[in-house]
């Protein structure tokens, strides 16, 4: 089983040859999932290729955002500067770029969790696209893994150690949608480790543990995963030393049959370096949670109590060269280095360099004594130098010319009532799989009007239908209903010409642009889709304890809540999205169907939405403004960076 670490800088690819990676995936300064790193020049890339190479390790590079179209000759350039280098592999989330690399470049191709990977369907679609592996999403339990690593015939990654997003991996939109800095370019602002308020309880709602995996290490083992991965592309380099060289142990240990994977002093070590908490993730259950503070703390002491310059710890375990720090609640009042302790009853007192008031507070070991020799040692890892040139190529996609077209009106609806209330102003009707569906699917018929059944957002098992029609949200639900008539909602995350799978139409990713968006429609015939009203939805989660209400932020802005009948949680905007404004703009670059996300809304706004689109009747903007209490045109203007 392969060990992969991460290196978002030159200390930290240090810090992973030394621990004994297999592997380390690393990025560029473009196109990377974590753009807040320091990242590799083209010439450090090549430079750590070699090195990697010289002691036997591999080096993965990250290419896991999306790609607009006007990107696509710099993305093109840049993967050819990969290839001429030896990189082992792109690990990617636009599947744009798996049909760029095939076709071009003799590259192996790994689907990032970005990607969304989360069913046996899915993997095999990936599996027929290109790739040689493909990284799990990270809410999936053991047996959903098996099936997948068992049945599709592909190398399959799992996240081991680290961060653990609360949003299912490549469908957050929060940090987008509040700020214009979007996850899936790189730029999460990390909303989810906020304070927020629902049901009268005020915490870090969102905030997740750090994945602890060790102990699951036998049972990836027994299923046949083919790598585990370590995050932390934006932690330092004493922590990839040591999570590699603990899971390097650990994984020998578990090979050889023991019971012990890891010491308790490997684990103290993990623990100081960085840690919000431990937790299995959903590897070990489903209480992956840790909504008491949002930062690392280091390992927890315990309860100290201020004598002045004095301070009482409860642990006899500091020696020099420890370093302690002090809160109070969520508040962080200091820390120091620990010298000279001396044994107090069953603690310790050690002086503190300044004065604290009298009292007690949470303490944590947030240095260890043995840092210092861990980064020496990093220190010394040499890299060779290393020069490397991009050649331009050209890389053109021939414009087309769609014309303008009579777009058709689209409703995703959940209830009857409302269905019937908007159902004369519409010409294609998504409604959710329920027990009024084929109620639905008659009135839908008698009326004359589309009828597409719409699938479960999150499908780690496909369920079965028979629908002539279905709204898929992953390239496996379209894999599993290719012979129906296959329809592509926003969480495909189109945003260029070359996005696969094949669909009937697809729904352009509302993070695009009315400049991306005339970009994309100038190189691209096939039917699109834009979401034009209705609360995007910002998160889905597996998280089974947020409870449905508002959510409500520190500003005062409040986002719905809404669990469906599997059991995921869906976090919705604040504000509806309302592009009735610019529907001619549209009409000019030959959109083929606006959608309105009418689900859960009243049958007297399903019915005024309708109409007011229908009609394109500007007069009644403020009415239904009043109705919805905020709307916003999205990223129409402003786009993501």
């Amino acid at each position: 089983m392969e060990i992969l670490a991460p290196a978002g800088s030159k200390d930290s690819l240090k810090a992973a040859l030394l621990g004994g990676a297999d592997a380390i995936y690393l990025s560029g300064k473009t196109f990377g999932a974590r753009r807040f790193a320091p990242n590799f020049s083209d010439s450090e890339l090549r430079a750590a290729i070699v090195a990697a190479h010289d002691r036997g390790a591999k080096v993965y590079v990250t290419v896991n955002t999306l790609i607009k179209q006007s990107e696509l000759p710099t993305v093109y350039s840049y993967l050819d500067l990969l290839s001429s280098i030896e990189a082992d592999a792109v690990i990617v989330q636009d599947r744009g770029l798996m049909r760029m690399i095939k076709e071009n470049f003799p590259l192996a191709i790994h689907a990032s969790t970005q990607m969304g990977v989360h069913s046996l369907e899915d993997a095999i679609w990936a599996r027929n696209a290109g790739a040689e592996r493909v990284i799990l999403a990270r809410e999936l339990n053991l047996d959903e893994i098996e099936r997948i690593t068992k049945g599709a015939n592909i190398g399959t990654e799992v996240f081991i150690h680290g961060a653990l997003c609360y949003c299912f991996s490549g469908q957050c939109l929060f940090s987008s949608m509040l700020g214009g800095r979007s996850g899936n370019r790189g730029m999460c602002a990390q909303p989810c480790r906020k304070l927020y308020s629902l049901a009268g309880k005020t915490s870090f709602m969102l905030s997740t543990a750090d994945l602890f995996c060790v102990d699951i290490l036998p049972q990836l083992l027994r299923i046949g995963v083919s790598s585990i991965k370590i995050e932390g592309r934006l932690r330092s380099p004493t922590y990839v030393y040591l999570a590699t060289k603990g899971y390097r142990a650990a994984v020998e240990r578990a090979e050889r049959g023991e019971t012990e994977l890891m010491t308790p002093r490997e684990r103290e070590l993990l623990e100081v370096a960085f840690n919000r908490g431990f937790s299995p993730g959903y590897l070990g259950g489903d209480q992956v949670m840790q909504r008491r503070y949002a930062d690392s703390r280091g390992l927890p002491l315990g309860t100290a109590r201020s004598r002045g310059r004095e301070v009482w710890l409860p642990t006899t375990d500091l020696r020099d060269g420890d370093g302690i720090t002090f809160y109070r609640g969520s508040y962080k009042v200091g820390g120091f280095e620990v010298k000279n302790p001396r044994q107090d009853g069953l603690g310790i007192v050690v002086s503190s360099p300044f004065r604290l008031e009298m009292g007690e507070y949470e303490v944590y070991k947030t240095k260890d004594r043995e840092f210092p020799a861990i980064e020496k040692a990093i220190s010394q890892v040499s890299l060779p130098n290393a020069r490397a040139e991009r050649i331009p190529r050209p890389f053109k996609l021939p414009e087309v010319s769609r014309g303008p077209r009579k777009a058709l009106l689209s409703g995703h609806l959940s209830s009857i009532p409302s269905l019937r209330s908007a159902l004369p102003f519409l010409d294609r009707v998504y409604f959710e799989m329920s027990d009024e569906e084929d109620e639905a699917r008659e009135m839908c018929e008698a009326a004359g009007k589309e009828f597409v059944l719409a699938l479960p957002r999150i499908t780690p098992k496909i369920p079965k239908v028979d629908a002539p029609a279905v709204l898929v949200h992953s390239p496996g639900q379209a894999l599993r209903y290719r012979d129906r008539r296959t329809y592509g909602s926003y969480s495909l995350n189109l945003f260029n010409s070359l996005t696969v799978p094949p669909l009937d139409q697809y729904a352009v990713s509302v993070e695009l642009s009315r400049k991306d968006l005339a970009d994309l429609t100038a190189h691209d015939l096939r039917a699109l889709e834009v979401p034009v009203f209705g609360r995007i939805e910002l998160m889905v989660t597996r998280d089974p304890s947020l409870e449905e209400g508002m959510l409500k932020d520190g500003r005062g802005k409040c986002f719905p809540v809404v669990r469906d009948s599997y059991g995921w949680a869906h976090i919705l905007n604040s504000a509806d999205l309302f592009l009735l404004d610019f529907l001619d703009e549209l009409d000019r670059m030959g959109i083929d169907s606006y959608g309105l996300d009418l689900r859960g809304r009243p049958p007297e706004l399903c019915a005024m939405v309708a109409k007011a689109f229908r009609q394109r009747d500007l007069g009644m903007k403020n009415r239904i403004k009043r109705r919805c209490g905020a709307i916003t045109a999205g990223h129409y203007f402003r786009g993501v960076r």
